[in-house]
């Protein structure tokens, strides 16, 4: 049916009058609008006319015999808070939904829960259809909604024609059927957010003014309606009308409203967006980039700059750019990491740093410094970091300057450790300038932003003369410039932004003139793993107020593991990657599936064989593909300690380790790697192994608890992130397991309410639709 409504649609754009569409006059919408139904190959379309325009809307579509009465009955409304068109099929959730038998005892639920609260498990992170029954008997139950009066639904942005209906829905199981009929995306996300009996003032907060647009709206003009970004279609893509399928409804808000007004919309200067794992702000910053290319000028320069913290992902980034523009919209873009941007920015320069070594490298040089100084009170992971962010960042070149840096959210140490710090960093860096020449991918950065400040500086200065002077002698100037004499790019767009050092930021800055829609950056401190913390202002980059947005709306992970994944992380705070701070409040998801399951083992190697017990089932039995499953374990070592238990006897099953590059996705294996590596990736089923004390955090922060608590709290904090990380890579399942005594960062409960690895090995353990452990 997809392909047939792509060819409609462009038919129809092409010709409104087409007769062959055998377009019919419905009834009037209100004022401006009329409706009309047309016939597409295989099915029949509702349209919108509004006056002043020549475009017809589409807003639903059917097929089936039934498809013509289907169609006639839809509500079509204007909503008045979001402005957005809304389509309800008010008759089939009267019949499907509100008449389901009650299976379960009257009861009244009023103790309130937080956003993690969860519906009954299903087999699949979607909700059943449900069949109807002939004679409903939920009267005998409390309505869940009754709390709530009209008035407020409808403030909150609840669609009128909804609330007879929804004043007889009783049980949950009448509120998940309703989650499937197309609702309004305002009025799910409310009701989704009430059901969880989370406070309305919150509500109105985090989702009813999100979606409010800046005029006032009119519910009688539909002509403006029909122009606000929640009313209008994101693509005209042919694969991507024919993907959407029977779920053609959803063709309105292929990008969802909230996200497209970010992706589109016009900023004064720099512009963040953030968010939670799982709420598109990849997909934003990929539709950004697209909006950005769709209004330049002609011309086959890279204007655009699309970057992220790692190879892998920035080839990821390039490969889901080319699905959604093609190799058009490649031409004008450039996607790379920003390490291998720094280091062509140097190589331009013809500037000779050495052979850059990586992490494991650096790690290395520092334990031999360390040894050779004698200065074990002090670990490689805290100078390397150190060395980075503070010394490096701060452009410290000499120990006057290290002494007077602020080191902000760095652990505490004094002027005298200060001085220690730096003799062992002078002897680092000796080290490097042995031969063979090294250097880090640190102070290539640090050098790429030098480098590109005096170019802008230079390329600013001939703008001014060109404005003042101008004339013949300019060109003579440019000619002997010996460089550009214009920014690098026109906007830049920033993925995984948390991640990013401050000597990142100054090359960025320095690569874009300030002005109109200049950088445009998505990240979540929740979900940093480096250790990066920067303020965005203090790199010359603005983006407080109406510039600085936040998504709260998870589509990719199901509540059930978005609750167990967001208690990793409980009592730690987070910046908003500036000044600011910045929490979860108001995130949640609208899909639902299996309950995370928790296992328990005795010993190591017991764990290792349970994950392959249950890989090898969810493969044979039901049907996941390998490539669809991954283990994320702390360290590398436990990478190579999984992947040959699995691949042994008595499994066979194929792996494969998650490197710097990443992994062929043709190749049918199991993916293993560091919750490092998880960063940005997905998964159906992801198996959170070594979760024990003593691993995850690593013991060695105990050494901090009382000697250096700030570092101890780093520490800490960083080790959720990287569990919160990889937790939330799963979409359909999530597993945890750990041998020996459980991670504080898990439930209380959890060693109880845990399967035990032995039970699975002697015999079948439950099947991967079982709910799991009550502990998640």
């Amino acid at each position: 049916m997809g392909d047939a409504v792509a060819t409609f649609v462009h038919r129809l754009r092409a010709d409104r009058n087409n007769r062959a569409l055998s377009r019919t006059f419905l009834r009037a919408a209100g004022d401006n609008g009329d409706l009309y139904l047309a016939h597409a190959d295989m099915c029949m379309v509702l349209l919108l006319s509004t006056d002043g325009e020549d475009e017809m809307r589409v807003l639903a579509v059917r097929d089936g015999a039934l498809a013509e009465t289907e169609l006639a009955r839809l509500t079509v409304e204007i909503n008045p808070v979001s402005g957005a068109i809304e389509v309800v099929d008010q008759s089939e959730v009267s019949a499907n939904v509100v008449a389901l038998p009650d299976r379960t005892e009257p009861t009244v639920e009023d103790a309130p829960r937080d956003w993690t609260a969860t519906a009954a498990a299903t087999d699949t992170p979607r909700a059943e259809s449900v069949e109807p029954a002939p004679t409903p008997t939920s009267s005998l139950r409390t309505p869940l909604f009754a709390r709530y009066d009209d008035e407020l639904l409808l403030d909150l942005g609840v669609v009128r024609s909804l609330l007879p209906a929804l004043r007889k829905v009783c049980t949950d199981e009448q509120f998940e059927g309703l989650l499937t009929h197309n609702l309004p995306e305002l009025t799910r996300d409310v009701l989704l957010a009430l059901r969880d009996r989370v406070d309305p003032k919150e509500v109105r907060q985090y989702i009813t003014e999100k979606w409010r647009p800046e005029e006032d709206v009119n519910p009688r003009d539909w002509s403006r309606a029909a122009q606000r970004a929640v009313s209008q279609a994101e693509t005209d893509d042919d694969a991507v009308l024919g993907a959407l399928g029977k779920s053609f409804d959803a063709w309105r808000l292929f990008l969802h409203p909230e996200q497209k007004r970010l992706a589109t919309g016009d900023f004064k200067g720099s512009a963040k967006v953030t968010g939670g794992p799982g709420t598109g702000k990849t997909v934003v910053a990929l539709h950004r980039v697209r909006h950005l290319v769709h209004r330049l000028p002609p011309g086959h320069s890279h204007a655009v700059l699309l970057t992220t913290y790692n190879i892998n992902l920035a080839l990821d980034l390039k490969e889901r750019l080319r699905q959604l523009g093609g190799d058009e919209l490649l031409r004008r873009v450039d996607v790379k990491s920003v390490d291998v941007l720094a280091r062509e920015i140097v190589q331009e320069a013809r500037m000779e740093l050495g052979r850059p070594i990586d992490d494991s490298a650096a790690m290395d040089l520092w334990h031999t410094v360390i040894t050779e100084t004698d200065s074990f009170e002090y670990d490689a992971d805290f100078l390397d970091t150190e060395f980075k962010h503070v010394i490096v960042a701060g452009g410290c070149g000499s120990w006057e300057t290290y002494r007077r840096v602020t080191r902000s959210g760095r652990p505490r140490i004094s002027t005298a450790q200060r001085h220690e710090i730096w003799q062992l960093v002078l002897a680092y860096k000796a080290h490097l300038e042995s031969a063979p020449r090294k250097t880090t991918y640190a102070l290539i950065a640090e050098e790429a932003a030098t480098i590109e400040q005096r170019r802008m500086v230079r390329t600013q200065e001939q703008a001014r003369y060109k404005e003042e002077v101008g004339g013949r002698d300019l060109v003579h100037r440019e000619a002997g410039s010996g460089m550009w004499l214009k920014p690098r790019y026109q906007h830049i767009v920033v993925d995984e932004a948390q991640d990013l050092s401050a000597s990142h930021w100054r090359m960025l800055r320095a690569m874009v003139r300030k002005g109109p829609n200049d950088i445009f950056l998505v990240g979540d401190a929740h979900q940093r793993i480096y250790g990066n913390r920067i303020v965005l202002g203090h790199q010359g980059i603005e983006v407080r107020g109406r510039a600085s947005r936040r998504l709260t709306l998870n589509y990719r992970t199901t509540r059930q593991i978005l609750g167990s994944a967001n208690r990793l992380i409980e009592g730690a705070s987070f910046d908003d990657l500036d000044t600011g701070t910045d929490t979860l409040d108001g995130y949640r998801s609208v899909l639902t599936g299996l309950a995370p399951q928790f296992w328990r083992a005795p010993d190591r190697l017991t764990e290792m064989r349970a994950v392959a017990t249950l890989i090898k089932e969810r493969h044979d039995a039901y049907g996941t593909p390998y490539s669809a499953m991954a283990v994320s374990v702390p360290d590398g070592t436990s990478a190579q300690e999984f992947a040959n238990v699995l691949a042994r006897e008595p499994f066979h099953i194929p792996v494969v380790e998650l490197g710097r590059d990443g992994v062929r996705a043709d190749l049918d294996a199991v993916r293993i790697g560091t919750m490092h590596r998880f960063k940005g990736l997905e998964f159906q089923r992801v198996f959170l192994t070594s979760i024990g004390e003593g691993q995850v955090p690593h013991q060695r922060i105990e050494q901090y608890r009382l000697a250096n608590p700030d570092r101890y709290r780093q520490e800490e904090q960083r080790a959720r992130s990287l569990a919160f990380v990889a937790a939330t890579r799963a979409r359909d399942e999530l597993i945890v397991t750990w041998s020996g005594a459980p991670s504080r960062f898990l439930p209380a409960d959890a060693d109880e309410s845990a399967y035990r690895a032995t039970d699975l090995l002697r015999q079948d353990g439950p099947p991967s639709g079982s709910s799991g452990s009550a502990a998640a």
